[in-house]
């Protein structure tokens, strides 16, 4: 399977891999910045849940 016929999450995946390894941080740092970002989509996503169910 290309890359291309991948699903979009993986593919995403795969460039954010590129994107942290470039920077050369340490491992514990870059999971603790994911935890961060994952609290913050999961509170968009909670959002639109919200706003979808009072339409």
């Amino acid at each position: 399977m290309s890359l291309h016929s991948a699903p979009l999450e993986t593919q995403l995946a795969i460039d954010l891999i590129m994107l942290l390894e470039n920077h050369n941080l340490p491992a514990q740092v870059v999971l603790d910045a994911l935890k961060i970002v994952q609290r913050d989509f999961q509170h968009k996503l909670d959002q639109e849940h919200l706003s979808a169910g009072s339409e």
